[in-house]
């Protein structure tokens, strides 16, 4: 864009040199006042009336394109894939050591409760999300994170040392989305303990086939608790 604006200026300039110099005399100082406006240097030749009217409306086109082309870079720097290299990089060399962890894949209300258990228990636990607000949370809490893009997961499975990991947690709400990790986990590491949510006895089954070894049915457990809160009251009751 600046260039763009860079021939524009110099040709306007050039076509509005009245003196008696020749064209390439005139097309040489034309385009270094042009120069001189894009790199803000403001060494201009004398100009008249005209000249100073048509170098006005250039230096408002070029703050505006100085304007936008910072705006752009600042939206660059701070995208979803830059924020993700930047994370991610800094993780590099904390794995490289990484061994005996426990991956949780997702920090929503049960990835954090799953998490906070393991971190208390005494486990190194490395998170995996795909959310930049997520992974500042989870690193707040004091656990190693990996950020993915969310059509991606596959790669930061790679970066999760999953071949020296003791376990992974699989957390995300997205049913589907679960037994596709279950099955790129098996499949990058089939030795390794896979824990799974499911909602009911097919998918649990699905999941077992995907490489799931073992898959947790929430109704199961709360009816399980609930009826043993029952059984356990109904023994201290005279």
């Amino acid at each position: 864009m600046l260039l763009l604006l860079l021939v524009i200026v110099a040709t306007g300039l050039t076509l509005l040199d009245d003196s008696n110099a020749p064209l390439s005399t005139k097309a040489f100082h034309a385009l270094w006042d042009g120069v001189n406006l894009v790199t803000t240097l403001g060494d201009f030749s004398n100009f008249d009336e005209r000249q100073k009217l048509f170098m006005l409306a250039a230096m408002l086109a070029t703050m505006v394109i100085a304007a936008v082309a910072i705006s752009m870079l600042t939206g660059l720097l701070s995208g979803d894939d830059v924020m993700i290299y930047r994370e991610n990089r800094a993780m590099e060399r904390k794995l490289e050591q990484l061994a005996n962890h426990v991956v949780v894949v997702g920090f929503l209300s049960l990835g954090e409760t799953v998490a906070e258990h393991l971190r208390k228990a005494g486990e190194t636990v490395l998170v995996l999300v795909t959310d930049p607000a997520l992974a500042d949370r989870a690193s707040v809490r004091g656990h190693l994170v990996l950020l993915g893009s969310p059509d991606v997961i596959d790669d930061v499975l790679h970066h999760a040392r999953l071949d020296s990991a003791k376990a992974m947690i699989v957390t995300t709400p997205d049913a589907n989305n679960n037994l596709a990790i279950t099955l790129m986990v098996h499949t990058l590491n089939a030795s390794l303990t896979i824990i799974v949510p499911g909602e009911n006895d097919l998918r649990k089954g699905l999941l077992m086939t995907a490489g799931a070894s073992e898959v947790v049915i929430a109704d199961e457990l709360l009816a399980g608790a609930m009826v043993g809160k029952l059984t356990s009251h109904a023994r201290v009751t005279p």
